[in-house]
């Protein structure tokens, strides 16, 4: 099951791979479809952030530590040179989504179990991860706007798909919503991400679709379809992956990109 993608900028896909039964890891894929192992030993990996040399990613992103309500989820670093891992961040609830501000503070989302919503971790004290807001339904994919001004989060399990808009400066503050057309629980929104054109790409898991979402009017455009359980969406990046292309993963192990049509 892949539930996350991100890019080193060295010329690799990472891919946060989990399994029903027994632990996960962080996977590497080239251009060329070369597979590879980065990290593993460790259960329920989720979100993945490239921060300098070093990638962040979350642990402890199971069902079952959701519903159980269990504190085993951490954020880890790993130092794309040396392979050394730190711990970041520990005693987190299924910890999902993944997006570090500018000011270098972490967010994840968390969509099962009581406390849904979204997590702070705070770079000066990484160890006191604080909950921000717990009104944003099954929050699940997360991704700050490239200017950093602004944090979107969608979400998963609730009766109507919906991304939420908050200011990365006031989180606390008033929240705009963006409605994406379809059943909630035929969606299954899942991760999304922003492109540098402003609008909001995400993940449909249920339907196996891929939508645009412009910020400035609301409207919803299907972008890509018969992709079953999709679970993350990102724009290439680095040598070898095109960026103006979408990549995605799947729960069924799949990688798809999506090239846009010609002009």
């Amino acid at each position: 099951m892949l539930e996350n993608l991100a890019f080193d900028g060295r010329g690799k896909m990472l891919l946060s791979e989990g399994t029903l039964f027994g632990d996960g890891a962080i996977r590497t894929l080239s251009p060329g479809g070369k597979t590879g192992t980065l990290v593993s030993d460790f259960t329920g990996p989720g979100g993945i952030v490239l921060n300098g040399d070093n990638i962040l990613f979350t642990t402890g992103n199971t069902a079952m530590a959701g519903l159980s309500n269990s504190k085993n989820g951490t954020v880890e670093s790993l130092n794309l040179d040396t392979g050394e891992q730190t711990t970041v961040a520990k005693g987190l609830t299924m910890p999902n989504g993944l997006a570090r501000l500018a000011n270098g503070d972490l967010l994840v989302t968390r969509n099962l179990g009581s406390d849904q919503g979204l997590i702070r971790i705070p770079a000066a004290q990484p160890h006191t991860p604080t909950s921000v807001r717990t009104d944003l339904g099954s929050a699940n994919g997360l991704a700050a706007s490239a200017d950093g001004a602004t944090v979107y989060v969608g979400n998963t399990f609730d009766s109507n798909t919906e991304i939420r808009e908050l200011s990365a400066s006031d989180l606390k503050g008033s929240v705009r919503t963006l409605k994406v057309a379809g059943s909630g629980a035929t969606n299954a929104g899942d991760d999304l991400t922003v492109g540098a054109d402003g609008n909001v790409y995400m993940a449909l898991n249920g339907a196996g679709k891929v939508v645009r979402v412009d910020p400035a009017t609301g409207s919803t455009c299907e972008i890509g379809s018969d992709l079953p359980l999709t679970s993350s969406v990102r724009f290439g990046s680095g040598p070898g992956w095109d960026p103006a292309a979408l990549y995605t993963t799947s729960f069924d192990g799949s990688v798809h990109k999506l090239t846009p049509p010609k002009k």
